[in-house]
């Protein structure tokens, strides 16, 4: 998630986020212990840009608030899956810990956003 430019794309951050969270999943072999974890990863990855999204076309404040709220928890829910499959798949824990990293970027940024929202009275 480096950017080089100074403005960096949210957006297309947590898309992106999506994607890789996608990839990484879909080389992990399924057995009754990762195809619930992986199940879980995809679907809290995936979201955190989809609720991004609709935070960028709310109708209010306290509706941009609430979906930042959304994403914020998604990506905090996300490193606790990630975590628990490189407990699973300790193979792939390096790969893991590169998406982990991803989301702990994200999650600052939410935080930064809530921070922002809840000192303005937004």
């Amino acid at each position: 998630m480096n950017q080089s430019a100074n403005k960096y794309d949210l957006e297309e951050g947590t898309a992106k986020f999506g994607e890789d969270a996608i990839d990484l999943c879909r080389s992990i072999k399924q057995d009754t212990i990762t195809k619930p974890i992986l199940s879980q990863i995809v679907r809290s990855a995936t979201s955190v840009g989809a609720n991004y999204c609709e935070a960028n076309n709310a109708c209010s404040r306290k509706d941009f608030k609430n979906k930042i709220f959304i994403c914020k928890k998604e990506i905090q829910e996300s490193k606790h899956w990630l975590r628990m499959m490189a407990k699973s798949t300790p193979e792939k824990k390096e790969n893991l810990r590169n998406l982990w990293q991803e989301a702990q970027e994200l999650t600052l940024i939410f935080q930064k956003i809530v921070n922002s929202l809840t000192k303005n009275n937004c």
